[in-house]
């Protein structure tokens, strides 16, 4: 995708159908160096305690890139599928959003592979070269996925309220957990007790963020599914499963991307709740 989370968290348009492989992706990232840092003072304790978060970041690596495997060849196969209706993903995108009474959307292509996008902040709904001029099942489905957010936003659907709402302390997160370890290594300026507190909770934060994602995304996926049936944009049969496929590879990044923050967030608080009962 071209965003990282830094860019993402701070941005409401957070809602694209490829975006929360950045999470996970980012995570192992600003952690990838630092699996001794933050292990217990005890040297037994700390080597059990190393291993478990090998262990967790050789996990979470794996679910990671077997989700964005996963989307990236369903997508390719399927982009190769023309939609009997013959529409492009911006003319099914512009009906879907007629159909719902949405105008002051505005519909724009941008250069990128799956950079799919809704901004609600400036309600623009932001489709890929190929999705916005292709003719095909997939193209279709992320279009519809993206319109669905648009939909939400004009409902005041809960779960985007929310999560748009947290954008600013998720930025906040994600900073703590990239600057801790590093002043950690460098700085030795943080007890152990008070940096494993601070990364659990910063972990928490990310990891509730995910949370409310899940349902956002869900959401606008059966949204698109039975906008594209009842519109007749794709096919009953063949066309209808493969667009389906697209988009339910496609939320498996999001669950991924929720494991991988819960993940790190349970190792922390087990290393917190570990030192308490030292004390």
């Amino acid at each position: 995708m071209g965003i990282g989370l830094e860019n993402c968290v701070r941005d409401p348009k957070w809602t694209t159908i490829g975006t929360s492989r950045l999470l996970s992706q980012s995570i192992r990232q600003k952690n990838a160096g630092f699996l001794p840092i933050f292990t217990h003072p005890s040297p037994v304790c700390g080597v059990i305690s190393g291993n478990m978060y090998l262990l967790l970041f050789i996990l979470t690596m794996a679910l990671s890139a077997y989700a964005a495997w996963r989307v990236r060849s369903t997508y390719n196969r399927y982009s190769q599928m023309p939609a009997s209706s013959g529409l492009t993903g911006a003319q099914v995108a512009r009906r879907i959003l007629d159909l719902n009474h949405i105008s002051d959307v505005e519909i724009v292509s941008t250069r990128g592979h799956l950079t799919d996008h809704y901004d609600p902040s400036a309600k623009r709904l932001v489709l890929s070269d190929e999705n916005y001029h292709g003719t095909s099942v997939a193209a279709l489905g992320v279009s519809a996925h993206e319109c669905g957010h648009a939909i939400q936003h004009q409902q005041l659907y809960a779960p985007l309220q929310w999560r748009m709402a947290a954008v600013g302390i998720t930025g906040i997160a994600s900073q703590i957990v990239m600057w801790v370890p590093l002043i950690g290594m460098f700085g030795g300026a943080l007890v152990w007790k008070w940096a494993i507190m601070i990364m659990a909770i910063g972990f928490g934060v990310l990891m509730l963020f995910q949370l409310v994602t899940l349902p956002v995304e869900f959401d606008a996926t059966a949204r698109a599914k039975k906008i594209l049936a009842q519109t007749g944009a794709v096919s009953p049969g063949p066309e209808y499963d493969a667009m389906s496929s697209v988009l339910s590879a496609a939320a498996l990044t999001y669950v991924a991307a929720f494991i991988s923050s819960l993940g790190y967030f349970l190792y922390y608080l087990m290393q917190m709740m570990g030192s308490n009962r030292d004390d």
